[in-house]
């Protein structure tokens, strides 16, 4: 009796909330290689999968499913398998979901509109006018071109292309309708670099052709040429034939970053971020499968794109916690970049001024290669900083800013320079009061209070987005024009500027009249034409910006960061401070910087006025390390969170109960979050705090495999938490 073959199969990871591969039939005729996209039956949905590998045996083969149809694009690299399988094991997420952030393009997936255009053979019409000579005068260099482009360049009407083509002297073909990707050219000469950029760079150029996995900390002061520096080692990747990736912790960042990148390469980069349209992330998308598009600068999500010949990633400004991913499949992309490298085999380059604890440890252990250029390119020199201790030099009252700054910023003015003001608050005030009453207003999904947006007449809670108009009487005792705002956000900062300074042009930048990176770069390109004198600003104005006529910087709030009992607290206050120091002063003019702190002996104002970095991380880092907190050990954040506050709060001490008993594990809670309200859900927080040689992904494995969650009760994990909040 022959021997019936078994059917082969392949398992098939979806999307979905699906913790393995499903395994599925080949059916004959179809090629379902590894990384292959394909479409495959799942109850009575049709879901699109990638092919994981071989299939597991475990189901029997008459029971399996077919697969339906292997989808025309190329694979999906194995490297980038690999690289979702690690990051779901290591964040704890189910392998589908993390698969879902590495198909964020399902259009790509489709098949590629094309067009009709038209390109010349030797057979002419009987009838030749000077019309249609002009036409095929174009089209000798058999360039396809559409109708339109053809009429237009030849100065004709689109009659007399389409004759000839009736004539059969002009055949169609298809061509994509993307835009193609320019090529980088990387002969092109680079800015002179000063003799300390030069060893740098050729470092740099020496990792990247070695073709192995390599993790460089660029340590180098605002204005020091970081990038022309690394943009040596992209050279050097493109000229090995790899794709490169820059990863950008923000959109805003990518308008004067695209314009060093063009005055660099002489092209733009492909762009990858959430601002995108559909139809650009298809293109781009596609164009990095297919090895088209060659250097990507993305916000985070960008790491999951499917790079068939990645060669070199470069975090810049590594330490920002925007790299941090809060939602969802919760992972840092700082440290996961450094994953998809060491995967890859290819070096990663962390750029920062202000490195984090984590990488300038890793640094000092040998871990990272650290490069450091400690001064200002060319005639610029680092800026002055001086603190003003507001308790002895206050502002008017009614007033925010102090006399000294305000007559920093007259003088800037004076002599034709910009000035910038920098407070890391939104809004126009973040508070509003009863003063008949005491009551304050506050969000009625969160436990948070409505800011101010006086241009837009909303109060506005920035967790949840809820909004509503300013009410003329306090809601809880009923009197009219009792409410006062409380504190300053930049639209008040913006306020008493336009009165102090009447004449001066003035910008007000933060992400509620920024919209996309269009209205970034225009902006941008305003100051940097000095069309605009004083700049009040969040964060946004904070990093990556070179604005050569600005010389005085003003810092508000200086403080305003060490209020949250973050154990990052005074590290993120020191960087962000420092990052907004380094605008001012970047050209021949020097620079001037202004703390406003009611805390000038605190150990970050000391350091920043002193200039002395490296001590204060040293400080930080020893006091972290006697406690054992990161980056000298591990912590999780859990959340339970539910509708139902009783709920909530009766599963969260079910789970205490069932915390496994471990060595040099502690597990701290349940208390309330700091939210203890989010979007109508109470939320209560546990921290599970360890040493470096716990397996924590062993240990929360084992706890939250004890518990049965309900579904009106959600469990989210963070591993290595950024925010605690």
């Amino acid at each position: 009796m022959p021997v019936k073959t078994l059917p082969k199969s392949v398992s098939v990871l979806m999307p979905l909330a699906l913790p393995a591969p499903y395994d599925y039939e080949v059916p004959d005729g179809l090629i379902a290689e590894p990384g292959a996209y394909v479409i495959v039956p799942l109850g009575a949905q049709q879901i699109l999968g990638v092919v994981w590998g071989e299939g597991t045996g475990e189901v029997d083969p008459k029971r399996l499913k077919p697969i339906l149809e292997v989808l025309d694009v190329p694979p999906m690299p194995g490297v980038l398998r690999r690289f979702v399988d690690w990051l779901a094991a290591y964040t704890l997420n189910p392998r589908g979901s993390v698969l879902r952030l590495a198909i964020r393009a399902p259009g790509a997936l489709e098949p590629q509109r094309m067009r009709t255009a038209y390109r010349l053979v030797d057979k002419r019409p009987a009838r030749m006018t000077p019309a249609r000579q002009r036409v095929v005068d174009t089209a000798m260099d058999q360039f396809a071109r559409t109708t339109r482009e053809l009429a237009e360049e030849a100065g004709v009407s689109d009659g007399v292309v389409r004759g000839l083509v009736d004539a059969g002297a002009l055949v169609p073909v298809d061509l994509p309708t993307e835009a193609p990707f320019p090529v980088p050219d990387i002969g092109a000469v680079s800015k002179s670099l000063s003799p300390e950029q030069l060893v740098a760079a050729e470092t740099l150029r020496k990792r990247v052709d070695e073709n192995r996995f390599a993790a460089i900390l660029l340590d180098g002061v605002t204005g020091s040429g970081k990038t022309e520096v690394y943009f040596e080692a992209v050279a050097e990747a493109l000229a090995q034939g790899r794709q490169v990736l820059i990863l950008l912790p923000e959109i805003a960042l990518t308008s004067q970053f695209l314009d060093r990148f063009e005055g660099r390469f002489h092209c733009r980069p492909a762009e990858w971020h959430s601002e995108l349209s559909s139809r650009e992330r298809t293109r781009v998308w596609r164009g990095v499968a297919e090895g088209r598009a060659r250097v990507v600068v993305g916000a985070r999500s960008a790491l999951f794109l499917p790079f068939p010949e990645l060669g070199l990633i470069v975090v810049d400004e590594e330490h920002e916690a925007a790299f941090k991913q809060e939602e969802g499949v919760t992972y840092h992309a700082r440290d996961m970049a450094v994953v998809r490298a060491s995967l890859g085999q290819f070096p990663i380059i962390l750029s920062s001024a202000t490195p984090s604890l984590e990488s300038s440890v890793n640094a000092e252990q040998g871990r990272y290669e650290r490069i450091v250029l400690p001064e200002r390119h060319g005639v610029a020199e680092l800026p002055s900083i001086t603190a003003i201790d507001m308790r002895a030099e206050p502002p008017e009252r009614g007033r925010w800013l102090a006399p000294l700054l305000v007559n920093e910023i007259a003088n800037a003015l004076a002599a034709g320079e910009q000035a910038m003001l920098f407070l890391n608050r939104r809004g126009y005030a973040p508070l509003t009061l009863c003063r008949t009453c005491g009551h304050r207003i506050e969000c009625p999904q969160c436990s948070s209070w409505l800011v101010e947006h006086r241009f837009r007449r909303e109060l506005v809670c920035h967790h949840c987005g809820y909004s509503a108009p300013v009410p003329k009487a306090c809601p809880s005792c009923g009197a009219e024009d009792s409410l006062i705002a409380c504190g300053p956000g930049v639209e008040r900062i913006a306020e008493e500027v336009a009165e102090r300074f009447p004449e001066a042009r003035l910008a007000v930048l933060s992400s509620d009249n920024l919209r996309g990176p269009q209205s970034h770069e225009e902006m941008f390109r305003a100051i940097e034409a000095r069309e605009v004198d004083i700049i009040v600003g969040t964060q946004i104005v904070a990093k990556g910006h070179h604005f050569p006529w600005l010389t005085v910087v003003g810092v508000v709030d200086a403080d305003l960061g060490l209020e949250n009992g973050d154990l990052r607290a005074a590290e993120r206050t020191f960087q962000l401070l420092q990052q907004v120091a380094g605008r001012a002063g970047r050209a021949e003019r020097p620079g001037r910087v202004f703390l406003q702190t009611y805390m000038p002996e605190h150990a970050v104002m000391r350091a920043l006025v002193a200039g002395k970095r490296d001590a204060f991380l040293r400080r930080e880092a020893e006091a972290r390390e006697r406690v054992g907190l990161p980056p000298f050990g591990r912590l999780v954040g859990i959340v339970v969170s539910s509708e139902n506050a009783a709920l909530a709060q009766k599963f969260a001490r079910e789970m205490a109960r069932h915390a496994p008993r471990a060595e040099d594990v502690s597990v701290l809670g349940p208390a309330p979050a700091p939210l203890a309200l989010l979007r109508g859900r109470t939320r209560l927080r546990f921290l599970v705090k360890a040493t470096r040689n716990v397996n924590i992904q062993a240990y929360m494995q084992a706890w939250l495999g004890e518990m049965k969650v309900p579904a009106a009760i959600r469990v989210s994990v963070d591993i290595d938490p950024y925010s605690f909040l």
